[in-house]
């Protein structure tokens, strides 16, 4: 009997320790957007000690890939299982972590103006998050980063607005060269990347002013090294990812720049398994942003 009752006491205590160390996900919160005419879904992760705590926190954006929503790191990522151990064993600091839904719009202004995303995103979401929860609403605590679709969208925030972002950590960004979009297949191109860039445009007709806008390549072409280096940079994507090419393209046009960055190309592909093991490496890179 004495043993069943400390066997109970200790599960007991074992339980009270765990769920101490587990950070709380709301899922299918809402922002109402002027910009965009329509709510917006995103999912939170606050961590262990926030409703209790008083302090205010470090904030990273965490975007999701072409086709997911924002329960996409959520459901398949196991963002919240990562973090909380990330968290507990001293990996990474105590952070907010938000994910927002990006539908289908690489995170961008359209060309037609129709679909504002980009804007919403810096004039309305993160202005709304950053009063509602117990955040640092600085550059200094504040990173971004994303997987696939979400890399090409963080990786964008961050050499558009520098003065927002500590550190970027794109996952397989979705970085293509000039030829590669010109060659891009028809219905490929009407598919995905018509509503962006222009609808109906064949060849070098897809190489718009808001291609190069919103081109990675580009921007990192024409900014100075100075402004460049105003955010610190992780890039990792696969040895077997059809985004390589663009990746590898991203690291040399930074290296002749003399731009520090970190540059990983791990065995993997265009996957979760590939993902999951990437996202606390960044996440650790970004959390170093955070001290002095």
């Amino acid at each position: 009997m004495k043993k069943t009752t400390f066997f109970l006491l200790l599960t007991l205590i074992s339980s009270t320790l765990f769920a101490q160390n587990m950070g709380k996900i709301s899922e299918g919160k809402l922002i109402k957007s002027s910009i965009l005419n329509k709510d917006v879904r995103y999912t939170i992760y606050l961590p262990a000690g926030y409703e209790t705590s008083e302090r205010t926190y470090p904030v990273v954006y965490l975007l999701h890939g072409y086709t997911d929503d924002d329960t996409g790191w959520l459901q398949f990522g196991e963002i919240n299982r990562l973090a909380d151990k990330a968290i507990a064993d001293g990996t990474i600091p105590p952070m907010i972590i938000v994910m927002p839904d990006g539908g289908v719009s690489f995170y961008m202004n359209s060309y037609d103006g129709k679909e504002k995303y980009e804007d919403f995103f810096v004039k309305e979401f993160m202005p709304n998050i950053e009063k509602t929860y117990k955040i640092k609403a600085k550059k200094q605590f504040r990173g971004i980063a994303g997987l696939s679709m979400g890399g090409f969208g963080s990786l964008n925030y961050a050499l558009k607005y520098p003065e927002l972002f500590s550190a970027v950590a794109p996952l397989s960004a979705a970085v293509w060269d000039d030829t590669e979009i010109t060659n891009v297949p028809d219905d490929r191109w009407g598919g995905v990347f018509g509503q962006l860039f222009g609808r109906e445009l064949k060849g070098k007709d897809r190489l718009s002013k808001s291609w190069y806008d919103n081109s990675a390549l580009k921007m990192v072409e024409t900014k100075s090294a100075d402004d460049l280096k105003k955010v610190r940079y992780w890039i990792d994507c696969g040895d077997d990812d059809f985004l390589t090419k663009g990746n590898c393209l991203l690291h040399i046009a930074m290296t002749e720049k003399k731009v520090p960055h970190e540059f990983r190309m791990r065995e993997g592909g265009h996957t979760w398994d590939y993902w999951r093991s990437g996202i606390i490496p960044a996440l650790e890179f970004i959390g170093k942003s955070f001290h002095q």
